[in-house]
């Protein structure tokens, strides 16, 4: 149930909105309004979207976040959430990413980003629609960041925040899902030449398919659907890792390929 007024919910989007847009935290919503709920935290997400539409940016896909019992366990934030993927968020893989120029305290995850070729509209949405309506599967690091101070979240509070999103860096080869077993399909992930991390596709809710099955039954309750030709990230299968300018992350998952990304 929604438990804050339209005004303060407006007023902690536009908090977010230009904490954004300057790069700079704020105290957790949650200290400050412990009636703060889910639902209020996702209309607050949604308030500050629309002033970034109104900035002319375009929503090209949808994020899960908080899948796997690794980054869980990081966060002390036990069940997932959404957020959306914006134009201006998006880089190919080589590319440099200006972190210290728009991010705060950003962290890497290596994910599975799904490309979609038919609508998903939940709920009712199984493993199998997902596989449907799959164009093709890709290697992504998704660049997390929070505008909460310290990364100091409740559920709300990424949630209000976008589901913490900052980046996301998409490989150069993509592949059907058909093609390869995503439960087992491993992933490593690679800092400054040193690998930092392992993992599996069982990491992301038993298989990153069941992650964009949640996705897609969870926006339908919210009337939402993930639509043809969005970007779907499905969650990461390796803890978080710290970045900062000049670091360089390589990630390879078996059977797909690699995605890589350096840092300013």
């Amino acid at each position: 149930m929604s438990g804050l007024s339209a005004e303060k919910i407006s007023q902690f989007g536009d908090e977010l909105y230009t904490c954004l847009r300057q790069a700079q935290t704020v105290r957790p919503l949650t200290e400050r309004e412990p009636a703060l709920t889910v639902e209020d935290a996702y209309k607050i997400s949604l308030h500050s979207l629309h002033r970034r539409l109104d900035d002319g940016e375009k929503v090209i896909g949808k994020k899960i976040g908080v899948t796997s019992q690794a980054v869980q366990q990081m966060l002390n934030v036990h069940q997932p959430d959404f957020g959306y993927l914006t134009d201006t968020m998006v880089y190919a893989t080589g590319q440099v990413l200006p972190l210290s120029d728009q991010l705060i305290q950003a962290r890497a995850e290596g994910e599975l980003a799904f490309l979609l070729k038919e609508d998903l509209v939940g709920p009712g949405i199984s493993n199998a629609d997902v596989l449907r309506a799959t164009e093709c599967v890709m290697p992504c690091f998704e660049i997390v960041d929070s505008r909460i101070e310290n990364w100091e979240i409740k559920i709300e509070d990424t949630i209000a925040d976008n589901a913490s999103s900052g980046m996301f860096v998409l490989g150069d080869r993509a592949v059907s899902p058909d093609a390869i077993d995503l439960t087992t399909c491993g992933m490593v992930v690679e800092k400054n030449g040193e690998i930092v991390a392992t993992g599996a596709g069982a990491a992301a809710m038993g298989n990153p398919v069941n992650c964009v099955a949640w996705l897609a039954n969870t926006l339908g309750r919210y009337g939402i659907p993930l639509k043809a030709g969005e970007v779907i990230l499905s969650g990461s299968l390796v803890p978080l890792i710290p970045v900062q300018a000049g670091d360089h992350m390589q990630c390879t998952v078996g059977g797909i390929g690699s995605v890589s990304a350096r840092f300013t």
